[in-house]
């Protein structure tokens, strides 16, 4: 690649970027041929480390302990909500039995099935966000979304409800 192509493709990553990998990278740059693909490469990995550092990569981001990320508002809310989801069939289940209802569920099951399906929109949020940026930590709050709607799910499959 001629040396100005690779320095104007440099010139598209942000400076911290560039402070770091610019002169190993120029290097690369100038030893290896140019073509339609690698240009093409370069600019997508330029415009992700700049306009979206959460794929692009790391540079920069602090680190979250547990407990910082656990209270996020994606981190907790299905964790509540898979909660309440259990409460609402246990307390459905001490006050009516196990009560097979011929035609509609009632509002208990409509109620659990808002709560678990509303749940996945946020989670599937929290891990696109959380485990590039924590993949640790995020994936030690996804196994205790895990495991707030497996506690959810066991009376219902337990009772056939």
């Amino acid at each position: 690649m001629k040396p100005m192509l690779a320095a104007l493709l440099l010139r598209l990553y942000p400076r911290i970027w560039r402070d770091r990998y610019g002169t190993e990278f120029r290097a690369v740059l100038e030893s290896s041929p140019s073509g339609p693909r690698a240009i093409a490469d370069i600019l997508f990995n330029a415009l992700s480390e700049r306009i979206f550092p959460i794929f692009g990569g790391t540079m920069g981001q602090q680190t979250y302990p547990f407990s910082t990320l656990v209270r996020k508002p994606t981190a907790f809310l299905p964790i509540l909500m898979s909660l309440t989801a259990l409460s609402v069939v246990v307390v459905t289940l001490s006050v009516f039995g196990v009560a097979n209802q011929p035609k509609d569920e009632g509002i208990a099951a409509h109620i659990w099935q808002l709560l678990m399906a509303g749940q996945l929109p946020l989670l599937a949020f929290f891990a696109i966000k959380w485990l590039r940026r924590a993949r640790r930590q995020a994936l030690y709050v996804l196994a205790l979304q895990t495991g707030a709607i497996v506690a959810s799910l066991t009376p219902v499959f337990l009772f056939h409800l």
